[in-house]
């Protein structure tokens, strides 16, 4: 019989959908999940998430149920990771970034090396940046003994996408837990400021503004790289669009990250300085992972041969979520300290630990 999952629970979006059939990919858990983002509007699989179930279907030769667009209804039965080189393409500007936080860990566990190209959006609005992956995700986890690499062959934007990310994983036997509790000061900022088919001086305001601001809380000399892409560049995205990340090298480890992307009308000052604001109040709580990651990081430590902990700047319904999700698939155990919406220390046994 397969596990039960109902997509309502938590925060009842995606990321439900997502974080079970990954898991379920890598345990060979059939699982059916029922109200698939009944508290989103509009309900059901988007584009993206169907790409991303696709996609693990692929991965892990599943027989699927229910894949298509607007379901609330989903069955998934893994057969086995076999691993290779594969292509998926979102067919709108669907973030890459959450089509490949499902792929990563299953990846990683396959039986062979995978090399995966995604198609899609690279920089979206309520989703982690492509840039974010590479600058903070993946070095925290190759802390955990897995090595991948990403490239951002193009940027895409909304409303047509085309954005192309390549992702290669090499296979691990067991994933090493993390702890990361320490913070004793910010030893580098670092950021881009980014652009396409759009004047330069835009991602120079961007840059001048989020210094400034973080110049004013005492985080000075941060290195920024200008990425004003025009169409006669390889990397240029197919619709214009505009944004910034910033980041924070921790010591003794640790990354923390923000962004803010631009929109018609909105002063370049303004996302530059929403981006800064957004750091300098990620690191007030002195922990060295931001709230973006904790979530991304709770089903690796699931996985991991041994306890975990984390210190996060803040707790989100996105990460308890996640930790439920965790739980029901692998039987891994989560404690935490703290309460939403404030800095926590989350512990997960791992596998080692599971019932």
């Amino acid at each position: 019989m397969p596990l039960e999952i109902d997509g309502a629970m938590g925060e009842g979006g995606g990321q439900v959908l997502r974080v079970s059939t990954a898991l379920s990919a890598i345990l060979g858990t059939p699982i059916r999940i029922q109200n698939i983002r009944v508290k989103r509007s509009p309900p059901g699989l988007r584009p993206q998430h169907k790409t991303a179930v696709e996609a693990l279907s692929r991965m892990s030769n599943a027989s699927v149920e229910g894949l298509r667009v607007g379901s609330t209804s989903l069955s998934f039965t893994p057969e086995g990771l076999e691993g290779g080189h594969f292509s998926f393409d979102t067919g709108t500007a669907g973030s890459i970034s959450l089509v490949l936080q499902s792929l990563l860990p299953v990846m990683a566990f396959s039986r062979a090396p995978s090399r995966v190209e995604v198609r899609g959006g690279t920089n979206n609005p309520f989703a982690p940046a492509v840039d974010y992956l590479e600058e903070v995700l993946l070095p925290t986890v190759s802390s955990m003994g897995l090595p991948a690499s990403l490239h951002l062959v193009r940027r895409g934007f909304y409303p047509r996408g085309g954005g192309i990310v390549v992702a290669e994983v090499d296979p691990v036997e067991r994933l090493q837990p993390i702890t990361l509790t320490e913070f004793q000061n910010v030893k580098e900022g670092s950021g881009v400021a980014y652009s396409a088919r759009l004047p330069c001086h835009i991602v120079d305001r961007m840059a001048q503004s989020a210094r400034r601001t973080l110049e004013a809380a005492a985080y000075p000399n941060v290195k920024m790289r200008l990425e004003c892409l025009q169409p006669n560049d390889k990397g240029c995205a197919v619709n214009p669009g505009t944004g910034i990340l910033l980041f924070a090298k921790i010591q003794p480890r640790g990354v923390i990250g923000s962004d803010s992307l631009g929109e018609l009308g909105k002063p370049a000052e303004e996302v530059g300085h929403e981006a800064a604001s957004t750091l300098i109040e990620q690191l007030a709580p002195r922990a060295p992972v931001d709230k973006f990651l904790g979530d991304q990081l709770i089903p690796y430590m699931a996985l991991a041969s041994g306890t975990s902990v984390l210190r996060v700047s803040e707790l989100t319904l996105h990460a308890v979520t996640c930790m439920a999700v965790s739980t029901l698939v692998t039987g891994s155990r989560f404690t935490m300290v703290g309460s939403l919406g404030s800095s926590a220390i989350i512990t997960c046994g791992g596998r080692d630990q599971s019932r």
